[in-house]
Order: C-alpha cells, then structure tokens, then sequence
C-alpha cells in the first residue's frame, strides 16, 4: 500500500507503472522494512488495492494530515472544486468525478477532499468538508459560487474566518456590501 501511494504521488499512472517505481526503489524500500521478500505483480497490486474502502482511507487520510500539519493563526485555507479531467466513464460522460479540495497554501498540503454527484453540489459538499477539518483560527476562502448562508455559518461555527467573495451578477448582496462599507 506505501509503495503505490508513493509511486501514486510520484506521478505513475497505472498498476504496471506502480511496479515499476517500486522496483526501480526497492533498495530504499527495502531499507525500510518494506517489500523484503520481493514486489508483487502489477495484478496483485491492483487486488490489494480494491479491498481499500474508501470512507476509511479519507478518515486515515484526515488524520494523518491533521497529524503533520498545525494551523498557525490566520492561515489561509483555500477551498475548490475541481474536475477530474479523464474520470468519465466512456457510455456516460455525466459520470465525470468532482472533487471539493481544502488546501492550504503556505505548507502546499491539501488537509482534505470530497467527492461531489456533480459540480453544482459543490454548495452541499463545502459545508461537510469544512466540518471534518479543524479550521479554528484559519482564513477560509472560497469562490463566490460559494457564497452561500449556510457555508458561512459552517466556517464561523467551526471557529474560522471567511472574506465573502461577492460579484456583480450577484446585484442585492453586492449593492448591500457596497452602501455598507461606502463612508
């Protein structure tokens, strides 16, 4: 499982691929305790693999990300969404994956992601990520797609701050912004 998440990291784009970093670092590998009787095949890899459950890795994934990463104070958390470019499935391209990323720009890290049905439930889909990350004291900034009540709230009760991001196509709320910070 390390091994494929390194070579996952290190750019390979498929179970042979996956096989082949591991052997071209099995030396390191080896090192560290890991495949010390030898590197299973592509298919076995691919096997191993599939048994992950998905909601378990994203919590193990929250947590080890919580674990090496402390927020500073004012820190800025950018969250997006994003399509995965090839994810469709040929017969159905609604299929396409979304993803809602939180990042945090100064350490490059992502704290954590959500999957979404389509890419306007990003709305419904923020407010879960923002709940599962500890946000306390941390700038959060979204698109203006986003500005939405209930996100808000959700940043403000996890202990966050949120610069709304407003536009023009958005004429009362932006006309109230307007007349309220005009002197």
């Amino acid at each position: 499982m390390f091994g494929s998440l390194c070579a996952v990291i290190a750019g390979t784009k498929g179970w042979l691929d996956i096989r082949e970093y591991i052997l071209g670092h099995h030396d390191w590998f080896k090192n560290n305790n890991l495949f010390v009787r030898g590197i299973p095949a592509d298919d076995t890899l691919a096997r191993i693999i599939s048994t992950i459950v998905p909601e378990q890795f994203h919590q193990c994934f929250i947590h080890w990300m919580s674990s090496i990463h402390t927020l500073t104070e004012g820190q800025v958390i950018a969250i997006d969404g994003k399509t995965l470019r090839g994810s469709y499935n040929r017969e159905d391209r609604a299929s396409t994956i979304h993803m809602i990323s939180a990042y945090t720009s100064s350490n490059k890290l992502v704290l954590g992601q959500l999957k979404t049905e389509q890419k306007s439930n990003e709305i419904t889909a923020i407010p879960e990520l923002i709940r599962i990350l500890d946000i306390k004291v941390a700038l959060v900034t979204i698109d203006a797609m986003a500005c939405q009540t209930k996100i808000a709230q959700t940043i403000v009760e996890q202990g966050g701050d949120y610069p709304l991001a407003v536009k023009s196509n958005q004429g009362k709320r932006r006309e109230a912004i307007v007349k309220a910070f005009s002197f």
